[in-house]
């Protein structure tokens, strides 16, 4: 078992959580929230690097990347030259029934069908493919640029958002998208009304996968910046083929604010000896088990793989606070920036670290 069902010292747990990052446990099952019972000792509920609203004193500049955190699936706001990093071509040959082949396609409206409410501020949205038959055209992974022009603006809002429905999916693209206060693009979209139109333009390649590129990928998130992270986790677990063991960290406001949680749970249950996820929360309600306050340098020193326990690669996402505490932040929309952070003093390098 992962964890047993009584706590365990801490010495003891980050042992045990250790020999999973270095190695196939020798049985599955288990529940990681168990973790946190033993692990006040290295620092969980004490004070943290950021807020991952990211408005706090923790985050000094939190207009660095824009006025919001708006695009925090991607760590900032898109760029005004967003729209030129999308290559003529994304590899392999473009099927007819693709909808977005990036280019001089220029942009596709396309029709909202549905909106599920997840939480007091988060919608599931589901807008129909230009054919019936038609996929996305994404590859893993990769995003696609949104534009909406608000009335009597000058110029249209564009910003970066990652799909969550699969790639193979016919008909439809499905998006988790949180709404920011004065955010344009997500107060505009949780005002939609099915049959309305938006549009979208891509894809922009972000990490190109294959599978059983890497032995073990830690995915480190807060907020709606899961997205990417669901869309390569979700793209190893679908092929028999790929063995990636996969590590995420997951860190949030409330409970509420846990995206795709279900769907996080039932990888656990299904490959026990090669997934381990681990929740954070800012503002845990009582009963809560699991991780209290911010992802520290500690909690990542004890559950991610070392830097030096072989072909390791560390996927983080979320706001900018985050990313100044955890890696250090990006330099600019297709640039890494250095590696500074959490994973800097823990021993990783550059190349062992991908910003989304």
């Amino acid at each position: 078992m992962f964890a047993s069902k009584v706590f365990r010292p801490a010495q003891q747990l980050s042992s045990h959580v250790r020999r999973y990052a270095n190695g196939a446990p020798s049985s599955g099952g288990g529940n990681s929230t168990l973790l946190y019972g033993g692990l006040g000792a290295v620092g969980l509920g004490g004070a943290g690097y950021y807020a991952f609203s990211g408005t706090k004193a923790s985050n000094p500049h939190p207009a660095e990347h824009g006025a919001t955190n708006e695009s925090s699936a991607h760590g900032q706001p898109a760029s005004k030259n967003e729209e030129q990093n999308i290559p003529a071509k994304t590899g392999g040959d473009v099927s007819p029934l693709k909808c977005f082949k990036g280019g001089d396609q220029g942009f596709i409206s396309l029709v909202l069908d549905k909106v599920e409410t997840v939480s007091s501020t988060t919608k599931r949205f589901r807008f129909k493919l230009d054919a019936e038959d038609a996929v996305s055209g994404l590859p893993v992974a990769s995003a696609l640029i949104t534009k909406y022009k608000p009335e009597g603006a000058e110029k249209p809002v564009i910003r970066p958002y990652t799909p969550i429905s699969d790639e193979d999916a016919k008909g439809y693209l499905d998006f988790v998208i949180k709404k920011y206060p004065n955010g344009p693009m997500s107060e505009h979209l949780h005002e939609m009304k099915p049959g309305e139109k938006l549009d979208f333009k891509g894809p922009i390649p972000k990490y190109p996968w294959t599978a059983n590129k890497h032995d073990h990928i830690a995915l480190i998130a807060g907020g709606t910046g899961i997205t990417p992270m669901w869309q390569v986790a979700r793209a190893i677990f679908k092929n028999p083929e790929d063995k990636t063991k996969v590590t995420l960290i997951f860190g949030n406001q409330k409970e509420e604010d846990i995206l795709l949680r279900k769907e996080w749970e039932d990888l656990e249950k299904r490959y026990p000896q090669r997934f381990r996820a681990f929740y954070v929360l800012e503002h845990p309600p009582e009963n809560w088990q699991s991780g209290k306050g911010y992802i520290t340098k500690d909690l990542l020193k004890t559950v991610l793989p070392g830097p030096k326990d072989g072909n390791v690669k560390v996927f983080v996402c979320g706001p900018p606070g985050m990313y100044k505490a955890i890696a250090g932040a990006k330099k600019s929309p297709s640039e890494q920036g250095d590696l500074t952070g959490q994973l800097a003093e823990l021993g990783y390098d550059k190349e062992q670290v991908y910003k989304f």
